[in-house]
């Protein structure tokens, strides 16, 4: 007997790729439900070769259901993702809302799969931000090795970390500049033009003149890999429809050569090194699109630490995947293999 799995936010560009990686992984589900708000009752979603009718989330039973994955953001998060636990499915939620809940594992799996354990709790698991995910897949191995002590990482994010309406932001901005009649464009989703820029601002400002995305990444890092990982990030928006790219210092506390980080991140699960010093010997997000893995190139010694205790790391992924669908479906697949029971 298979699993019931609910998709909330299946008309999202995340809910759409987690119903895309539930089929292609083969998820052993008996039956996949897709589920949104009620404007969206009667949309049909691909699930494999198959078509699901979209249900509205308001009016769902969702007694009988094992797992649900969310991907409606924050305000649906918080007042669902506790009512669907309570009727007994567990949540795997893509938004913010629950990942620094002390009772709620922020989890990576091919980091701290055995932080699942603690999802009894709340019934709850986090995903974690997409610029944080693709970064601890490369982080992890090399902490493990020689032990990190300070991150400086400066992101390049595509406009589909954004949503639809970043995407179709590009895109229109894009055509009109184009356009002979073109009188100026004025920003909708973000705070100024993105098509042919770039916008070193990504969520809400804090006091302390970091961006909440940016604390995001150094809180989430520390929960998932190491409380005494130091890090501070400049989080980027680009004119890229998918793909997050990163650019990463890393202090050690140990020494470790290129040689030595090329050949342990070639062994580490989610890891694919593409580093061949020569004009196009690396991955740029275009061709991390559609892939599972967390690219990382360009690997070369930071001068600047001394000891050879620092490199600099280039890291991509597609973010719609490995970011938050993928990162998702391989929660819930360990989630069966490990620690759910299926009723007789």
């Amino acid at each position: 007997m298979g699993w019931k799995v609910a998709v909330v936010g299946a008309t999202g560009q995340v809910g759409r790729e987690m119903l895309n990686i539930l089929a292609e992984r083969q998820f052993p589900a008996d039956e996949v439900v897709a589920l949104a708000s009620p404007k969206s009752i009667g949309t049909e979603v691909t699930f494999g070769e198959t078509t699901l009718t979209v249900k509205s989330l308001e009016d769902y039973d969702f007694r009988g259901t094992d797992i649900a994955l969310f991907s409606a953001g924050g305000a649906i998060s918080a007042k669902w993702g506790p009512k669907v636990a309570a009727a007994g499915a567990v949540v795997i939620d893509n938004s913010s809302h629950f990942r620094m809940d002390p009772d709620v594992p922020l989890i990576v799996p091919e980091v701290n799969a055995h932080a699942l354990r603690a999802y009894a709790k709340r019934n709850i698991i986090a995903n974690p931000n997409c610029s944080t995910a693709q970064l601890v897949v490369a982080l992890k191995p090399l902490h493990d090795f020689a032990k990190i002590k300070r991150v400086v990482v400066s992101t390049y994010q595509s406009v589909s970390g954004a949503g639809n309406k970043g995407m179709d932001e590009l895109f229109n901005q894009t055509k009109a500049l184009y356009n002979p009649a073109f009188q100026g464009v004025e920003p909708k989703k973000f705070t100024k033009q993105i098509a042919f820029n770039v916008i070193p601002h990504i969520d809400s400002f804090m006091d302390d003149g970091f961006t909440k995305e940016e604390w995001k990444m150094t809180a989430e890092t520390r929960k998932i890999l190491d409380p005494d990982i130091a890090l501070t990030a400049t989080c980027v928006r680009v004119p890229v429809f998918v793909g997050h790219s990163e650019s990463v210092n890393i202090e050690f506390e140990n020494p470790i050569t290129v040689e030595q980080a090329r050949e342990i991140l070639r062994e580490a699960p989610g890891c694919m090194v593409v580093d061949r010093r020569e004009d196009g010997g690396y991955i740029t997000p275009l061709e991390a699109v559609g892939e599972y893995a967390t690219y990382i190139s360009r690997i070369r010694r930071d001068p600047t630490v001394e000891g050879g205790k620092g490199l600099a790391l280039w890291v991509v992924s597609d973010n719609l995947r490995k970011g938050a669908a993928l990162n998702a479906v391989q929660i819930a697949e360990i989630l069966v293999a490990r620690h759910l029971k299926k009723a007789a």
